[in-house]
């Protein structure tokens, strides 16, 4: 009995030694506890979980979308910018839209308009069904000075249920829903 405490105190104490290798945790736990404070608003912890995530596994698309989000809500737009790019440069084409998408809006956020026409542009490019594009182009589109181009959007996302786009053209333009 003795012989097996002295053990455990050993085995205890190791854990804290230097130099003592410990189990290390997956992206997929940080991603998890990332999600987790990110979920409670906190959001500079999930900031920093995102990144070890990250530091495991540089090929982790899902990481830096929720890291870009943070970065996002942090309005810190030049680093969601760059991780949303990560996203376009790793992902598959549902995430390459996603990134595309998420990367115009910030730039639409950040003032940046006639930047973000294009990404919104890829977006569409990649799920034409995607209304919520249109939507920020169009809205890319006004602040550019191209009303044209903004209300054929607006139309574009109504018709494919943008329930602002409709909103939006029921107030500016109430026989939208009639003209090609």
């Amino acid at each position: 009995m003795k012989r097996l405490s002295t053990l455990l105190v050993l085995a205890s104490v190791s854990m804290f030694l230097p130099g003592v290798p410990c189990a290390a945790k997956s992206s997929e736990s940080y991603y998890n506890e990332a999600l987790s404070m990110h979920r409670t608003g906190n959001l500079n912890e999930a900031v920093r979980l995102y990144s070890q995530a990250i530091q495991n596994d540089n090929r982790y698309v899902m990481a830096y979308q929720m890291r870009a989000a943070a970065w996002q809500r942090l309005r810190q737009f030049q680093r969601a910018i760059s991780d949303y790019t990560a996203v376009i440069d790793l992902g598959e084409p549902y995430f390459q839209a996603v990134g595309y998408f998420n990367r115009g809006v910030v730039k639409n956020m950040s003032g940046r308009y006639a930047e973000a026409i294009p990404d919104f542009t890829q977006a569409i490019g990649i799920d034409q069904k995607m209304a919520s594009a249109y939507f920020h182009r169009g809205i890319a589109r006004i602040k550019t000075s191209d009303s044209t181009g903004a209300f054929d959007d607006f139309k574009q996302a109504a018709r494919r249920g943008d329930p602002d786009a409709v909103r939006w053209l029921d107030a500016t333009t109430p026989d939208w829903r009639q003209m090609k």
